[in-house]
């Protein structure tokens, strides 16, 4: 197979490109990495020496395409399915492009920033940053409350890299830092994205690993049902 993903199926960053790769039956290799095994570790780093996941690597160009969107576009421009994800049109992709990087970067990050200080030593934990992450996705939360008031998907009627970035950036959030009963939008948005076959495909590979979510107690009991 001449494409090969770098991976850890339960990364929300993976989960994104994992979403674009479904949506149009791309096919590929996956590598799991393992931060703990040397070995493993050794090998993404060989290839990406800032050492995140994922990185999509084309043994065919022996090229190796880093970040989520990147490689979404790399995708589309080398092997390109049915379902664009990335549209032609120049205002159209500029929206997509914009809310690709709202939800990577207001949701996606803060959520990890809670996330993440769970397991940190109780010695280094960091209080602070976790009521500004949460703030910024209240904010955030809002924001897309009110953009999908009469959207079906996050730039409109077409699914596109903007729901590959919210749906594993929600999917999580929710669970740390739960949605409002007034944002109905944004819960019914998220209630869409979970019913898409390629996203019920990619929940379903990453729940043998939810009991290794640091929130796994929080999680809705439907999540650890069969997708």
């Amino acid at each position: 197979m001449t494409l090969t993903l770098y991976l850890h199926p339960l990364a929300s960053f993976c989960h994104k490109v994992l979403i674009a790769l479904y949506e149009n039956g791309t096919a590929f290799d996956s590598e799991f990495v393992d931060f703990g095994n040397p070995e493993s570790a050794a090998a993404l780093l060989d290839k990406w020496p800032v050492g995140k996941i994922p990185i999509l690597h084309d043994r065919a160009v022996g090229r190796t395409i880093p970040e989520t969107s990147i490689i979404i576009e790399y995708l589309q421009a080398h092997y390109p399915g049915p379902v664009r994800l990335l549209p032609d049109d120049p205002e159209a992709q500029m929206q997509v492009r914009l809310w690709d990087r709202f939800y990577d970067l207001y949701i996606s990050v803060p959520m990890q920033k809670v996330v993440t200080d769970r397991i940190r030593p109780a010695d280094a934990h960091d209080p602070h940053g976790v009521v500004e992450a949460r703030a910024m996705l209240d904010q955030a939360y809002k924001m897309i409350d009110a953009h999908m008031q009469e959207k079906r998907w996050a730039t409109g009627d077409d699914f596109t890299m903007a729901d590959c970035a919210a749906l594993p950036g929600l999917f999580f959030a929710s669970i740390v830092h739960p949605f409002t009963g007034e944002q109905q939008a944004l819960s019914s948005y998220l209630e869409r994205l979970l019913q898409r076959p390629s996203v019920k495909r990619v929940l379903s590979e990453a729940q043998p690993y939810f009991s290794m979510f640091p929130y796994r107690e929080a999680m809705p009991a439907r999540y650890l049902e069969a997708m």
